[in-house]
């Protein structure tokens, strides 16, 4: 048996020692876990302060009893570890440390992990090529560490009220210690603006997230965070020739290292480039036929706006490399759905793709516990339409300001959403390229990340709102990342702030809560830290190059993929939210977004909130996510504000 590790749930407090607690705590993860659970207790002796760790466990890798948490290193125990995560170049570690002297009695990544730990302390971190979260005790000091991984495909949170420390995999873990949730204001306007709320802050007021490439140590009643990690850009002027060979070696030989598993192993198929260069080296690599799962609409819902036939493509990629193809035309009761995933999902998050990531992920759980995505090489290899827009906007430059203050005016006035069908597409996009035209380079990207200006989120808020959040700007975090990067070629620049923001509060936050609430688990290999960092030597006109996004990908796909799935039309991962709005959620619509309801509920004002459904309802506006975003908050208030955490977990 190979060494396994477990996508799992872990949480932990210092200041309190509850048996009754922390059984509480880690309860609410029993689907991040099911397959068992465990916690220990420490209580207060001499200086040092009393302590829990809480774990549920998904088992991956050995299964055993030996694998279980949460786990000590040594005949002293001085050290205890809850994890959650799965370090890819474990075997090669142990072996590291057998040979330094070290024994293990599992062949699980969490002893070695907490044996990296005893050997180099917090150095350890630089050494792993991995995702993860944990916390380690230290039973001696009462010191706990916290870390997470490179990107934050695992997620952790903390909260601190009067002498308890907590933290946990998921916001409700933390929920039994604290006291009944409020909301913090400025995340309202940050969420709104983005569709979701950026580290270090939560919705929660309170509630914190340790930010991706960061690691904490609490300790004398302190909290110390510090960053272990940073996406360094150092381009080599190599030819495309070249990077294409080197990206194709590395995205292959990532999508190996990540097929290590004890149990079922398969893979999304969405029919696009990312996705498919996976299944095909999963297929090239296995015996057997790679089970795959293909997510698609009804013909309904698609023809209400049209979008790329994916399904077409999946079939094609499948029968090419003979996979074991799963095709799920989802058509899930939304109304019922909806409140369920905004649990699951703790932060609200208003990107209905999360609806179709739980949707695939439950029903490749009945076959699959372990599945492969191709997520992450929009962010590492410049693929979003915003890149582009940001060029293509760029471009009109040299046209002076007023020129193109006209001619921003003129596609506001003469464009518009227009009814059902497959120029609404085109539409949206002139339009939202349109805002960002007589705007600085940088503006216009954060123009193109965000859903209002600022004029039009003043008018959405309550004068009070307002009031209370004077002088608060929800780019501030964007703004820092920019500066960080000023000396980069602007493509790595929007790629580095995407990759801070966007990837980790949005992407991976939705796709680990889902995969989670189906008791899966998701691997994203084009995500692998030997591929991101190859990716920050390539140059970026190899990534961007003209109007072509990721085009040293596509290039170093030549051969290994048909052409007509390299350099097919992107379609993005969603959901046909749009088609919802209009149909079996428009009764839920009406009701959560009720004058009265939101005049009660206080953040926005409810004429604007009409305003919205009425324009869009028109086809005059686009605004699908933005009354997506606010019934998703509607939603998160009466799950986590409106109810007692007592009767939310009793729920």
């Amino acid at each position: 048996m190979v060494g396994k590790p477990d996508m799992c749930g872990i949480c932990g407090t210092v200041g309190v020692a509850d048996e009754r607690l922390i059984g509480a705590m880690t309860a609410t993860l029993v689907h991040r876990g099911p397959d068992g659970g465990g916690v220990k207790l420490f209580p207060a002796t001499g200086r040092r302060p009393p302590a829990a760790l809480g774990h549920r466990r998904l088992s991956i890798i050995d299964p055993t009893e030996r694998g279980r948490q949460p786990m000590t290193w040594g005949a002293e125990q001085r050290y205890w570890v809850t994890y959650n995560g799965e370090i890819y170049n474990h075997r090669e570690l142990r072996g590291q440390l057998i040979a330094e002297g070290m024994s293990f009695t599992s062949t699980c990544d969490t002893e070695v992990l907490l044996a990296m730990y005893v050997r180099y302390g917090r150095g350890m971190l630089t050494r792993l090529n991995g995702i993860f979260a944990f916390g380690i005790w230290d039973s001696h000091t009462g010191e706990l560490f916290l870390a997470r991984d490179r990107l934050g495909v695992k997620p952790l949170y903390y909260a601190r009220h009067e002498d308890t420390f907590c933290f946990g995999s998921e916001i409700k873990a933390l929920l039994p210690a604290l006291p009944r949730p409020r909301v913090r204001p400025s995340a309202v306007a940050d969420y709104l603006t983005f569709l979701w709320v950026p580290d270090p802050d939560t919705l929660f007021e309170g509630v914190y997230k340790l930010p991706p490439g960061h690691l904490a140590v609490f300790a004398n009643g302190e909290l110390r965070v510090e960053q272990y990690w940073d996406l360094d850009f150092a381009p080599d002027a190599r030819g495309i020739a070249e990077w294409a060979g080197d990206t194709r070696e590395g995205v292959l030989e990532a999508v190996r290292r990540q097929m290590v598993s004890d149990v079922a192993i398969g893979a999304f198929l969405s029919g696009g480039i990312d996705s498919s260069a996976i299944v095909a080296e999963m297929a090239r690599v296995r015996d057997a036929p790679v089970p795959v799962y293909t997510a698609g609409f009804s013909p309904e819902d698609l023809g209400y706006e049209f979008v790329p036939d994916d399904a077409k493509y999946a079939r094609e990629m499948a029968r090419t490399v003979g996979a074991e193809h799963h095709e799920r035309i989802l058509s899930a009761d939304v109304v019922s759905l909806l409140p369920k995933l905004v649990w699951h999902m703790d932060e609200p998050i208003a990107d209905p793709a999360c609806i179709t990531t739980y949707l695939i992920c439950a029903a490749a759980r009945e076959q699959l516990t372990v599945i492969l995505s191709g997520m992450g090489g929009d962010e590492v290899f410049a693929g979003y339409p915003r890149h582009l827009a940001t060029r293509l906007a760029g471009w009109l430059d040299t046209l002076p300001h007023g020129a193109r203050r006209r001619l921003r005016a003129l596609v506001d006035e003469r464009v518009t959403m227009g009814g059902p069908g497959r120029l609404r597409g085109p539409r949206r996009n002139l339009m939202k390229l349109a805002r960002g035209l007589d705007v600085a380079p940088s503006e216009r990207f954060l123009t193109y990340c965000s859903y209002y200006t600022d004029a039009e989120l003043g008018r959405l808020l309550t004068p009070d709102t307002r009031a209370e959040l004077r002088g608060h700007d929800p780019f501030r975090h964007h703004r820092d990342y920019f500066d960080r990067v000023t000396g980069a070629d602007w493509v790595n620049q929007m790629l580095y702030v995407d990759i801070k923001t966007f990837l980790p509060c949005l992407n991976l936050a939705y796709t680990d809560r889902m995969s989670m609430a189906a008791s899966a688990e998701v691997r994203v290999p084009l995500l692998d830290d030997e591929v991101v960092e190859m990716s920050a030597r390539i140059p970026p006109g190899l990534k961007l190059r003209r109007t072509t996004r990721k085009y040293v990908f596509k290039k170093s796909m030549e051969g290994v993929l048909p052409s007509e799935i390299i350099w097919r039309p992107k379609a993005g991962f969603g959901a046909p939210v749009r088609s919802w709005l209009d149909g079996e959620l428009k009764e839920l619509m009406d009701d959560a977004l009720s004058p009265r309801r939101v005049r009660d509920r206080g953040w926005l004002d409810p004429v604007e909130v009409e305003r919205l459904r009425r324009a869009n309802a028109a086809g005059d506006e686009d605004n699908a996510l933005r009354l997506w975003a606010i019934l998703t908050l509607e939603l998160w208030h009466q799950t986590f504000i409106d109810e007692t955490p007592a009767a939310r977990m009793a729920a």
